[in-house]
């Protein structure tokens, strides 16, 4: 399936992919501080995209083997570019083109799953649940990490940049996407029969108690929010001028005394029976 059948919010240049294995490196801390893969020999990762959870995962389980699979060739050749030079990679991952919601897998062939940040592009996340489920071993752990947008909070208060985040929302959801999936993941891994389901909040709250790491977190974030700016724009969905003073906006954030910055995602953890 080619990268046109399938409109990505952020786009699939040089650029974007650099940007996708740097928003790995800045968020690893926090979203693997409950993952536990070391027991794991033989995994699923969903939607790998260019590799950088990949790397990661890697890179900190290494006992692990990856198969990998995505829609995007280009993403995947991205992937591969990548991580053929990590000498830890070596012959430990497999990259597949194929289509998470119709797997070409044996049933009980893996003994975990991984998704991060992927569910939230996917038309039918239910669908890409019960194949996950299908093609993993009962006793596997699955890991998902996804995105709750309605959490974001920023002061001072920037009037363009809300209208740019509901515009970005909102573009998400005409795609078929779910920019509010996270909340969703507890009552989608019931309906798809995993147990033993745990669901946690993790939050990025940060404010003059920590003012240098406040300024690398919104100026991480105003990367991610104009990373769709094209996109956006080419379906005019903003103005040039929402943009521009969005831009304006974030930079005067970043350099508040008094800055604010605050965004929840989910994180769930489930066993496969």
């Amino acid at each position: 399936m080619s990268n046109s059948e399938f409109p990505y919010l952020h786009g699939f240049d040089e650029t974007e992919q650099n940007r996708l294995r740097e928003q790995a490196r800045f968020t690893e801390h926090t979203v693997y501080k409950d993952i536990n893969l070391s027991e794991a020999r033989d995994i699923l990762e969903v939607g790998s995209g260019v590799g950088a959870q990949t790397e990661i995962l890697l890179r900190r389980f290494p006992e692990l083997n990856i198969t990998c699979i995505d829609r995007s060739d280009k993403q995947l050749a991205s992937a591969k570019k990548m991580l053929d030079k990590c000498a830890y990679a070596k012959g430990r991952y497999n990259l597949k083109s194929m289509d998470a919601t119709d797997m070409e897998f044996d049933s009980n062939k893996f003994d975990g799953g991984f998704l991060c940040w992927v569910l939230e592009h996917i038309p039918d996340p239910a669908k890409v649940l019960a194949e996950l489920r299908r093609v993993c071993r009962p006793g596997s752990t699955v890991y998902i990490t996804e995105v709750m947008n309605s959490s974001f909070f920023l002061e001072p208060y920037s009037p363009n940049v809300w209208k740019y985040w509901m515009a970005f929302n909102d573009y998400q959801y005409d795609m078929k996407g779910d920019p509010f999936i996270g909340a969703k993941l507890g009552n989608l891994l019931m309906q798809q029969g995993y147990q033993d389901i745990k669901v946690d909040t993790k939050t990025w709250h940060l404010d003059n108690r920590r003012p240098g790491k406040r300024k690398e977190f919104i100026d991480f974030w105003t990367d991610l929010l104009l990373s769709a700016s094209e996109q956006l724009l080419k379906e005019n969905v903003v103005t040039e001028e929402i943009v521009k003073e969005a831009k304006k906006e974030l930079k005067n954030v970043s350099n508040d005394p008094n800055a604010v910055f605050y965004y929840s995602f989910i994180q769930a953890k489930a066993k496969v029976i």
